[in-house]
């Protein structure tokens, strides 16, 4: 136990998830908000999430001093890698699972609405999170992402780029960290509203599909936004940075929304 606290006494929760990748899944069982609120220190966000730091620290060394790191984690990929991974593995699922769950949603709270009225509040959470993801994920695969992988190409051959039309790299990953934010809320509204997934006693196999699929929803999200922010964004900033040199962050943006606002 020490030693986990020799090695990570200092560093952010972000910092410990990129780092050790396994640790993603003790953060998640504890609630550990390592995606959207992963700058914050180890022992701060322990706190937050209501749990001692010791005891996520010797669940953590556990898995470590158990288990080897897997060199082909997602972590490790590199830049345009991550983009077709995070395309191919979590946009392709979240948009399956939003066609899929909205029916379900429906057919639960007009079969049990009556005597759970909380499924009514969590259907609209739901939808408002649909709406939220839809264009989220297509400005990220029409405009930004075709522009990480331009940078990493650029960055890595030493080619000259001329400058977007949103100025900088980091206008649009602003946006998309604002909206990753934003989900998240949505996200603990619903686990709030339905006291952890817990399925109510004589819950139909309808009712229990409906929140397990929920459930698996959140945890992909937060993988899925952990690569994003903690991983792919700082990357793309960095391919920038020695593209254009360090006054790149100081462009002004041409507008990311509205360059984009016809297609989402």
């Amino acid at each position: 136990m020490q030693e986990f606290y020799n090695k990570f006494y200092n560093k952010t929760i972000r910092e410990i998830a990129v780092e050790f990748p396994q640790t993603t899944r003790v953060f998640e069982e504890f609630k550990i908000d390592y995606c959207c609120g992963g700058n914050r220190a180890f022992d701060e966000a322990c706190q937050s999430a209501g749990v001692a730091p010791q005891t996520v620290g010797e669940k953590i060394s556990q898995i470590l001093n158990s288990q080897t790191e897997d060199s082909a984690s997602p972590e490790r990929k590199n830049a345009s890698e991550l983009v077709d991974y995070i395309v191919e593995k979590h946009h392709i699922f979240t948009r399956d699972e939003m066609a899929r769950l909205t029916p379900l949603m429906e057919k639960v709270c007009r079969k049990h609405g009556a005597s759970h009225e909380e499924l009514f509040a969590l259907q609209k959470s739901f939808a408002q999170l649909c709406d939220e993801l839809t264009p989220h994920f297509s400005k990220e695969e029409v405009i930004l992402f075709p522009y990480i992988k331009h940078l990493e190409m650029s960055a890595k051959n030493n080619l000259s780029s001329i400058r977007p039309p949103f100025g900088t790299v980091r206008n649009p990953v602003r946006m998309m960290m604002t909206e990753h934010d934003a989900a998240g809320d949505i996200l603990r509204e619903m686990r709030v509203m339905t006291n952890d997934y817990a399925v109510p006693e004589g819950a139909c196999p309808s009712f229990q599909a409906l929140y397990f699929g929920l459930d698996e929803l959140e945890k992909d999200l937060h993988q899925h936004i952990h690569l994003e922010n903690n991983v792919l964004f700082p990357q793309a900033i960095e391919f920038e940075r020695q593209i254009f040199g360090d006054g790149a962050e100081n462009v002004g943006a041409a507008g990311f929304a509205c360059h984009h606002s016809s297609d989402a």
